[in-house]
């Protein structure tokens, strides 16, 4: 059973990864979605207009990533954060943040697998992804160790004020925003830090491109713009009428993605920070 569900796995992937380079050049050979219109008209957030947001209350569910908490807190995933479907997770991120079909499909589905869980059936809690070393991982941006603080369903605002506060960009209007530089320096800071306060410290390329990843929705979902990440990241909620920053009609790609995560995680320096 083992070595069927592995060569089922890497035919799945061999699919989504396919699919993916496909909506990569489909993007490119149609027009951008015009701003403003970013999100479906039958979705949450359609005409720049968000469900109210509620912090979450005693025995809610909430997980190590933000953006899926704000989900929660705004509604428009269960608000307790409890028995969602794979599949559910799926489409409310695609129409919420813009990512692209085989990103929506790609990361609930692993999330199912480490979980063992089936993509098509079954059912989770927030709190469940934040499976230490999964998709959650030592020297977050927003949140201290699981070894040191195991609730992972809160940010640490301390870490949250520091990684805003390396911000160097500005946008036109001269507003602060973060840049790849910025993101790299932040996570070089971080891990070193993550290794000298946590004794149970783990690390990998695998986590540390997934940590790139993490932060680099900053840049690309978020434009790296502050007005839109401090709320977000410090609140878990949406800014007033925000929207997706990607525009392309399919989404953003994982291979897209890569031309932001492959720089922030080469420019990180753990031994000159």
């Amino acid at each position: 059973m083992g070595i069927l569900n592995k060569i089922t796995g890497f035919f799945i992937n061999l699919f989504i990864f396919s699919w993916d380079f496909w909506l990569l050049i489909f993007n490119l050979l149609t027009p951008s979605l015009k701003p403003g219109h970013v999100v479906p008209s039958h979705a949450a957030g359609h005409n720049l207009t968000w469900p109210e947001y509620i912090p979450p209350k005693e025995g809610d569910s909430r997980s190590a990533c933000p953006m899926l908490n704000a989900l929660a807190n705004h509604g428009i995933l269960p608000h307790d954060g409890r028995n969602i479907t794979f599949k559910e997770l799926n489409t409310k991120v695609r129409q919420t943040f813009n990512f692209a079909p085989s990103f929506c499909f790609f990361v609930p589905k692993f999330s199912a697998d480490f979980l063992n869980r089936s993509y098509w059936t079954g059912r989770f809690d927030l709190e469940e992804l934040s499976l230490h070393n999964a998709i959650e991982h030592d020297a977050s941006l927003t949140r201290q160790d699981a070894a040191l603080v195991p609730d992972q369903g809160k940010p640490d605002q301390g870490l949250v004020d520091s990684l805003l506060k390396e911000a160097t960009g500005h946008t036109a209007d001269g507003k602060p925003l973060l840049t790849i530089p910025d993101l790299s320096r932040a996570l070089s800071k971080r891990r070193i830090d993550a290794r000298k306060t946590n004794q149970a410290y783990t690390e990998s390329l695998f986590h540390n491109i997934f940590g790139s990843s993490n932060s680099s929705t900053m840049l690309t979902i978020f434009g790296g713009r502050l007005a839109d990440l401090e709320p977000m990241l410090k609140e878990e909620r949406f800014a007033e009428h925000w929207e997706p920053r990607v525009l392309s009609r399919f989404g953003l790609t994982m291979a897209k993605f890569n031309f932001t995560v492959l720089p922030v995680e080469r420019g990180v320096k753990t031994k000159t920070a």
